[in-house]
């Protein structure tokens, strides 16, 4: 994370980091560092499947953390874990309760117009993760399967930018821990979320 908040920043581009409420996530000092750098901080809320489907205890237990957080940095905006290893679909909490009430601006899967804006995610370790992915899509995307909107590796999207071949408006999703410029790190994530994939594939 170290590595892609500081080259954002040093780049002049600001990004949306999300934090989950788990240990190893939930780092006070990065979320202030990152806040600091320009970049905006928001909550990647996991609730129905730490409450384990309980609505209610789920909406309690987003607003505990949501509070938590807020007493660190400004939140406004909100994203769903996509917990794959659970048979609990995180952004089922919505069909009762409404995360605007408590001045959320947006949640990207409900308030993103896709028709519009391109999606592309690193979830998988691989841009075209769909494939493998349990929660993390959208419905446009046989859309634009059909319209050769497809990238395997960062080569391939970088030559569709050399060739003007991508789409004018794009919300990117990726995951720092993957973005390492150092070898062992970087070797231990392939592996590990190689093993990841074939667990999902099992899943769907």
């Amino acid at each position: 994370m170290r590595f892609a908040k500081k080259t954002q920043a040093d780049m002049g581009k600001q990004g949306s980091y999300y934090f989950r409420a788990v240990p190893e996530s939930w780092v006070e000092k990065i979320t202030e560092e990152i806040e600091g750098l320009g970049h905006e901080i928001g909550y990647h809320y996991e609730n129905m499947d730490t409450c384990k489907g309980n609505v209610d205890k789920a909406w309690d237990d987003f607003r505990f953390h949501l509070d938590k957080l807020r007493k660190l940095v400004e939140v406004k905006t909100i994203c769903m874990h996509g917990s794959p290893r659970s048979k609990f679909d995180n952004k089922e909490i919505w069909k009762k309760y409404d995360y605007r009430s408590l001045d959320i601006m947006g949640e990207p899967y409900f308030d993103i117009d896709f028709d519009s804006v391109f999606y592309l995610t690193d979830t998988g370790r691989r841009w075209d993760g769909w494939k493998t992915s349990v929660r993390d899509k959208v419905p446009q995307q046989e859309e634009w399967i059909k319209r050769s909107l497809v990238y395997h590796s960062t080569d391939d999207i970088i030559r569709a930018v050399d060739e003007n071949r991508l789409p004018n408006q794009i919300m990117f999703t990726f995951h720092p821990q993957r973005w390492h410029d150092k070898m062992f790190p970087w070797l231990k994530e392939l592996v590990l979320q190689n093993i990841k994939n074939q667990i999902k594939k099992r899943l769907m």
